[in-house]
């Protein structure tokens, strides 16, 4: 019999598995883990590096980043937030730095630094780590949780949390247990364009774009939009405003098919007249100029030829040549470049889903299930998922602290 079994070695598994038995040392715990490895998810966030957490040290701030469970984390960050992630891994060796665009790292650099903490953890507090065990099913008896394995093993707990992250089959034994579960769609996705203005254009970022969502034929989607950096790849758009779209409209997108609008405004202004009078100026100006040769607004040569090119400005058009109804297309192609999406591809390794147990199941003062107050769940499992830069690690280790608090005082 355990005092707690964690179903899940990943971020929000080990960090309540460590923070129960450094807070109640007479605790029995194990860890099991259907894999050959555990913390696998760690291991490559970051390209290797863990992105631990994000210097957003505000709870009312930080809850902005998270399309599912905004309303709901607001609490539990008072309690525990990227402040105290800070502290807690330094307190144990790992220092954590700042990198420009707030997402924060280890000082190494390496994602090993957070496993070797996690693992030496659970070795002073003797926490079994059980790999290569898939659990079959979850029975509540009593008081107590009975888990069969695959291979007829079984264990008991008092306390039992589910930290397996974005796994349909542990969803499925979930609904056994009468929880409502979110059906999960992808989130933080790149599009898939195929459009001759971003022809050629691989590796080309601009920063400061404004992204709307857009179609004909779904008027909803236009209430999604967002503003930051972008990246065009060989098969479309990426880049932080791209993936903050694919992660506020997931179940939109998801309805869609995949197959919408996206909006680019590239100057990332909104005030048009101030641009187009930008460009009549350059006919005063510079009227023997070349208008593909000399890129306006800052932006690369090669996506201003593109853009003039789209606006039906020649190869050797000088401004003088340039009328109105020219300077209109290139405003539009300036600040309203309508491209065609078909189809997704996941951003890297940081695969997330949005979906999970929904959020109405859960008590958040303790993370434990309002209809079983024994059994608790924390990180991706959950209907909670953010956009990219330490946000869903940040959200792994609030609710797994507020979880093993709970289950170390209460037993």
């Amino acid at each position: 019999m355990y005092d707690l079994i964690i179903i899940g070695g990943g971020a929000a598994g080990f960090f309540t598995a460590i923070n129960a038995a450094e807070k109640n040392k007479n605790l029995k715990i194990a860890i099991l883990e259907r894999g050959r490895e555990v913390l696998q998810k760690v291991k490559v966030s970051g390209g290797g590096r863990c992105n631990v957490t994000h210097a957003c040290f505000e709870p009312s701030a930080l809850v902005n980043y998270y399309p599912r469970g905004n309303q709901e984390l607001l609490a539990p960050f008072q309690q525990f937030n990227p402040t105290h992630t800070i502290e807690w891994f330094e307190k144990r060796g790992v220092r954590i730095k700042k990198e420009a665009d707030g997402r924060m790292f280890p000082l190494s650099n390496s994602s090993q630094s957070i496993i070797d903490c996690f693992i030496e953890a659970c070795y002073q507090s003797r926490i079994e780590i059980i790999k290569n065990t898939r659990v079959e099913s979850i029975e509540n008896v009593g008081n107590e949780w009975r888990l069969n394995t695959i291979g007829d093993k079984q264990y008991q707990t008092k306390k039992l949390m589910i930290a397996t992250g974005s796994d349909t089959a542990v969803w499925k034994l979930l609904q056994n247990l009468d929880l409502n579960i979110v059906r999960p769609v992808p989130s933080l996705f790149t599009f898939n364009i195929k459009d001759e203005r971003l022809e050629d254009l691989m590796g080309i970022s601009v920063e400061n774009v404004l992204c709307q969502l857009g179609d004909a034929k779904n008027k909803a989607l236009s209430a999604f939009s967002s503003k930051g950096a972008i990246l065009i790849t060989h098969w479309g758009l990426s880049g932080p405003a791209i993936l903050k779209l694919s992660a506020w409209g997931a179940r939109a997108l998801n309805e869609a098919n995949y197959e919408f609008d996206v909006i680019v405004n590239w100057l990332g202004k909104t005030d048009t007249e101030s641009i187009r009078q930008h460009l009549h100026q350059q006919i005063v100006n510079q009227p023997k100029k070349n208008v593909l040769a000399n890129a306006e607004f800052g932006l690369s040569i090669r996506l201003w030829k593109s853009l003039c090119a789209a606006a039906g400005i020649g190869e050797y058009q000088k401004w003088a040549e340039t009328g109105k109804k020219h300077i209109a297309k290139l405003v539009e192609q300036l600040t309203a470049s309508r491209l065609r999406v078909n189809g997704k591809s996941t951003f890297k390794e940081e695969f997330v889903t949005a979906g999970g147990v929904d959020l109405a199941e859960i008590d958040f003062d303790t993370f434990s299930l309002k209809k079983y107050p024994n059994l608790y769940m924390a990180g991706e499992v959950l209907n909670i998922d953010a956009i990219t830069g330490g946000f869903n690690f940040q959200a792994a280790w609030t609710g797994g602290w507020i979880a093993a608090q709970n289950i170390a005082n209460s037993l």
